[in-house]
């Protein structure tokens, strides 16, 4: 057996930003970084693909001419490299039961990785297996997903109002976990319905305080959306205030996964998507099943007939912005184990999906809200299969677009109807 370190350049020199035609100059540069040099019998290995993920950031790299790389972290914190051992050389491959290891920071800003290659046989998964494995990933996205879009599109349904804050609600769920779990040392299970309980009452509280006495002032859509883009902006940075910019996991995170033939499962994906079934169930009884589901489309079709038929339409849309509080925030703390990692502006970077699944599904119909975010989950997670991994949310937005050329209306779209 061949073997060679892969070992690295560990001056404190090193600690200060690359150049650009240093490893890594063209990340994104902090004060932390892990990096080395990849050789192979005394030779350089250049165009080698390392990845580094963990607490919700991901980054990646290729080694130069002369095998080094450097990756860049925004923290200290626990991150897994790994090594893509397709860009390595025909026979070679990185020693050890896998090509991935965890790594930690010691007291410096920089790490020196030590890895090993030596020859071997590579064991690659098929195209065939790698497509349903994210299949899988897709589905398990799409479903949380599908919760907040839901709520996003009743709310829309029945006010009209394109709800910017509705990332921040997410955020909400998750944060409201963290604190229960961490602070108030709770199980798990009681921080969850700590969180439905706070997403209820958020939900109740913008409705109650904000949206109502607006409506009845008379604002336009318009209006009452610039008004949302403040409400998100002030919410968020209020959020960054208390907690700060530093990435939380929520307890049980990163689990030891469910080997299922080619697919690797945690049990709090089982969970998650089970969860995410049952709430979604939930949310198509209430809408087809009970007075105030049928009260919700009714207003959605014409709130005015609705109001004149004796239906008390801000009591119905009140429920509304609960169910959807509901929603948001279940799905903040499905989103932070998915990640993994809660961090103060997680709801943003979910907010323009939760807008691609409404409009792709059809605007103001729930249903149509839950098809567009399994699309968009299952095409972010297989588009990986052909473009970086840095592109995949744009994946969903070109399959938006090329939808909506065809069907303007969406998949599911009728401008009068809901559900």
């Amino acid at each position: 057996m061949l073997a060679a370190a892969l070992l690295l350049f560990s001056s404190p020199v090193a600690a200060m930003a690359a150049a650009p035609d240093e490893p890594g100059g063209d990340q994104e540069q902090t004060d932390f970084y892990f990096g080395g040099v990849i050789t192979f019998e005394d030779k350089p290995v250049p165009d080698v693909t390392l990845r580094i993920e963990g607490g919700g950031f991901e980054a990646e790299t290729l080694t130069g001419d002369d095998g080094r790389w450097r990756l860049y972290v925004p923290e200290k914190a626990e991150y897994t490299l790994t090594v893509d051992e397709s860009t390595l050389p025909d026979g070679v491959i990185v020693e050890g039961e896998s090509a991935s290891q965890k790594l930690e920071f010691g007291l410096t800003k920089s790490k020196i990785v030590n890895l090993f290659l030596g020859e071997g046989e590579r064991v690659t998964q098929g195209f065939a297996e790698q497509l349903f494995v994210r299949l899988i990933g897709g589905l398990n996205f799409g479903l949380l997903l599908a919760l907040a879009a839901m709520g996003a599109a009743l709310i829309y349904g029945t006010t009209g109002l394109s709800n910017f804050a509705h990332g921040e609600m997410v955020t909400w769920g998750a944060l409201v976990t963290l604190v229960a779990t961490t602070m108030w040392q709770l199980p798990l299970w009681a921080g969850v319905i700590a969180a439905v309980l706070g997403g209820a009452v958020l939900g109740l509280a913008m409705d109650a305080g904000l949206w109502r006495p607006l409506r009845h002032r008379g604002l336009g859509v318009v209006q009452l959306m610039i008004v949302s883009i403040g409400l998100s902006l002030a919410m968020r940075y209020t959020f960054q205030y208390f907690i700060g910019g530093k990435t939380y996991q929520l307890e049980g995170a990163s689990p030891t996964p469910i080997q299922l033939g080619p697919i690797q499962l945690s049990y709090i994906d089982l969970i998650s998507m089970g969860v995410s079934i049952v709430a979604i169930l939930a949310v198509a009884y209430f809408l087809l099943r009970t007075r105030i589901g049928k009260a919700t489309r009714a207003i959605s079709d014409n709130p005015q007939l609705a109001a004149a038929s004796g239906i008390n339409v801000d009591r119905v849309i009140r429920i509304v912005w609960v169910v959807a509080g509901i929603l948001a925030a279940l799905s903040g703390v499905l989103w932070a184990y998915f990640r993994p990692g809660l961090r103060w502006d997680m709801g943003t970077q979910m907010l323009l999906l939760i807008f691609a699944a409404i409009t792709l599904g059809g605007l103001g119909t729930a249903f149509g809200a839950l098809l567009g975010s399994l699309i968009v989950g299952i095409v972010v997670e297989t588009s990986t299969l052909w473009i970086p991994s840095d592109l995949k949310y744009a994946g969903a937005l070109v399959v938006l677009i090329l939808i909506l050329l065809v069907r303007p209306q969406g998949l599911l779209g009728r401008k009068e109807r809901l559900g």
